[in-house]
């Protein structure tokens, strides 16, 4: 393959079209896993509270382990759905830098959720804080303001959990995944159908 030497104009018009190509194929890949992780987290925090509030059977509190369980078949699902219809496309750098922010935030999330089985450690603070962090960086990484503003909302709302007491505290957990994933995800998702 012969190398073609671009002029300053056509090298920063091919750069432009690199970095807009990849934020909107970021958009369309974005939407639908906060949606997932999203819903499953408020369904789940629904859940919890109104058995832990109707039974006073805190056993309920192990209904937590349904987000991943599933969250991620459904991501899966929808990935192997979408591979059929489309052609696979490259994986830039960009993807992969969020997959990776995610894959750290999420094993932190993990793990600091298997301590608060043995330790009594405000999970709910920790667990928004940190989901608030990897959202906001996504948002910075594409630059699509509503992420950004949704991931700094939702570590802001992160204080509410260790202000609220007993389980009045998951209510403002779920309300927060509102916020911070659902409503990002839909404006996500919005956006790449207009293009």
């Amino acid at each position: 393959m012969e190398d073609k030497k671009l002029t300053e104009k056509e090298s920063l018009e091919l750069i432009s079209q690199m970095i807009c190509n990849t934020r909107n194929r970021m958009e369309d890949n974005n939407g639908i896993p906060f949606i997932i992780w999203g819903y499953s987290t408020v369904f789940t925090a629904l859940a919890v509270w109104y058995m832990v509030t109707t039974t006073q059977n805190y056993y309920w509190q192990w209904l937590w382990f349904a987000i991943p369980t599933l969250s991620y078949p459904a991501w899966f699902i929808f990935n192997a759905d979408k591979k059929k219809k489309e052609n696979p496309h490259v994986k830039t750098f960009v993807d992969r830098v969020i997959g990776h922010v995610w894959m750290v935030f999420g094993i932190t999330g993990f793990l600091v959720s298997m301590m608060a089985i043995l330790y009594r450690i405000p999970i709910l603070f920790i667990i928004l804080l940190t989901m608030g962090m990897a959202t906001a960086i996504t948002g910075l990484i594409i630059r699509f303001k509503p992420v950004i503003i949704s991931g700094f909302l939702g570590m802001a709302l992160s204080l509410l959990c260790v202000v609220v007491k007993g389980t009045d505290a998951i209510l403002v957990f779920a309300a927060a995944f509102v916020l911070m994933m659902v409503i990002p995800g839909h404006i996500l998702n919005n956006a790449s159908k207009k293009r």
